[in-house]
C-alpha cells in the first residue's frame, strides 16, 4: 500500500527529519537513507517498522543536525606547523628574504588544523532518532489507514456483486435442466415416427446432463469464501497474504463453473464474476 509519513524534532541538541514512504510489494522491503556515522542504527530501524509495516517497498530518509556547540574540536596540527614554520625560516636565511610570518598568513593552510567531531555516545543518537522514526510512523499508519478505507469500500461492493451474480447462476442452473428435458424430447419424438417417447430414456439422460452441469458445490463453496474474505477485511491483524489466497480459491471455484457451464447467460456470469475477482486481487496487492 502506498504511503508517506514525515516527522521532525530536537532532541538531545540534535534537529532530526525523518521520512517514511512505501509502494505496493507484495512483500516487506526495507531500504534507509542515513548519514553514514549512524548506520549502526539500520537493524533496529528495520526491526521496529516491520512490527508495524507487513507488506510494501519502504525507503526511510533520516536528515540529522548536530546542533550541539561544542561538538566540534579544531586542534593545531603541530608536527605539521613546526615542520611548516622551520621551512619558512631556512627560506628566509638561506634567500635573505625578510621573514613577515603571521598566523592569519598560517591559517590559510588547511593542514595546519586537525578538524574532528567529539564522539557521542551511541546511545544518544539513538534516544534523538527513534522518538522522530515513531511519530513519522504513525504519521504514515495514519495515511495509509485512510487509503485502506477506501480499498474496503471497493472491495465490499466487489464481492457483493460477486454473491448477486452467484445467485443468478444458482437460480439459472435448474432452468437448463429443464430446458435440456424439453429438448431432448422433442429430439426423440423427432427421431421416432411413432412420437412414443420412452420416459426413462429421458430420464437417465437427463441425469446425466443435471449432473455434468450441476455447480451447487462450487457456489456453495464460493459462498463461504466471500464469508471468509470479507470477516478477514475486518480484522484488526495484517491479512493481506490470507486474502491472496483466498482469491485464488475463489477464481479455481469461478473457473469450475465455468467449465461445467452449458448454457450462455450462466458462461457469461461467470466471466463477470472472474472479472470481478480480478479486480479484487489487485486491489489486495495494496493491503496488509
Amino acid at each position: 500500500m502506498t504511503g508517506f509519513g514525515r516527522a521532525k524534532n530536537q532532541i538531545n541538541g540534535f534537529d532530526v527529519t525523518v521520512e517514511i514512504k512505501s509502494v505496493n510489494h507484495r512483500y516487506f522491503e526495507f531500504s534507509l537513507r542515513i548519514p553514514r556515522s549512524y548506520n549502526f542504527l539500520e537493524e533496529k530501524i528495520k526491526n521496529f517498522l516491520s512490527q508495524k509495516i507487513s507488506r510494501g517497498k519502504v525507503e526511510v530518509s533520516i536528515l540529522i543536525d548536530d546542533l550541539n556547540q561544542n561538538s566540534t574540536v579544531v586542534e593545531i596540527n603541530r608536527e605539521y606547523a613546526d615542520a611548516y614554520i622551520k621551512a619558512l625560516a631556512d627560506l628566509s636565511k638561506e634567500y635573505k628574504i625578510k621573514n613577515d610570518l603571521k598566523v592569519s598568513t598560517l591559517a590559510l593552510n588547511s593542514e595546519m588544523f586537525k578538524v574532528r567531531r567529539v564522539a557521542v555516545e551511541d546511545e544518544v543518537i539513538e534516544a534523538a532518532i527513534m522518538p522522530v522514526l515513531e511519530e513519522a510512523v504513525d504519521n504514515f499508519i495514519s495515511m495509509r489507514s485512510v487509503e485502506g478505507e477506501r480499498l474496503l469500500k471497493d472491495v465490499t461492493s466487489r464481492t457483493e456483486s460477486i454473491l448477486s451474480k452467484v445467485e443468478f447462476v444458482e437460480a439459472r442452473s435448474p432452468e437448463t435442466v429443464t430446458a435440456y428435458k424439453e429438448k431432448i424430447t422433442q429430439k426423440i419424438k423427432e427421431m421416432l415416427s411413432d412420437n412414443t417417447v420412452d420416459e426413462q430414456r429421458v430420464l437417465t439422460e437427463v441425469a446425466i446432463f443435471a449432473d455434468k452441469v450441476a455447480v451447487a458445490e462450487e457456489t456453495v463453496r464460493l459462498r463461504s469464501h466471500i464469508k471468509q474474505f470479507n470477516s478477514l477485511l475486518l480484522s484488526d491483524e495484517a491479512v493481506g497474504r490470507k486474502l491472496d489466497f483466498i482469491v485464488q480459491e475463489m477464481n479455481r471455484e469461478a473457473n469450475t463453473i465455468g467449465s461445467k457451464a452449458q448454457d450462455i447467460e450462466i458462461a457469461h456470469t461467470v466471466v463477470d464474476i472472474k472479472s470481478e475477482i480480478e479486480k479484487i486481487r489487485e486491489q489486495i496487492q495494496n493491503m496488509e
